[in-house]
């Protein structure tokens, strides 16, 4: 087992780039992500085989799941199950966790 204190907001950066994503741990189909967006940059619309939830460290982000949308504000989580159609908009420069389970 290890132990490791990270600031999550600071292990994605948006300087030059539109997207960034620092992946913290997998196993099998289970993640752990730190994911960074640009204003307006839009994830196209894909499904996930696990369970997940964002939990947004800094901006907001839209969530869309067929005419459904979310929006998800600094702070703020949404939980979802797998297989659901969904694209993801940033809304302002945005940072969020994903998990995957």
């Amino acid at each position: 087992m290890f132990f490791n204190v990270l600031k999550a907001k600071d292990l994605v950066d948006l300087d030059e780039k539109k997207f960034d994503k620092n992946v913290l741990m997998t196993k099998d189909d289970s993640l752990l992500a730190i994911i960074a967006l640009k204003k307006e940059e839009i994830i196209d619309t894909h499904t996930s085989v696990c369970d997940s939830a964002v939990y947004v460290i800094d901006g907001k982000i839209e969530l869309h799941f067929d005419a459904e949308k979310f929006e998800v504000d600094k702070g703020e989580i949404l939980m979802f199950k797998k297989d659901k159609e969904h694209k993801v908009v940033a809304l302002k420069d945005s940072k969020f966790l994903l998990i995957k389970i």
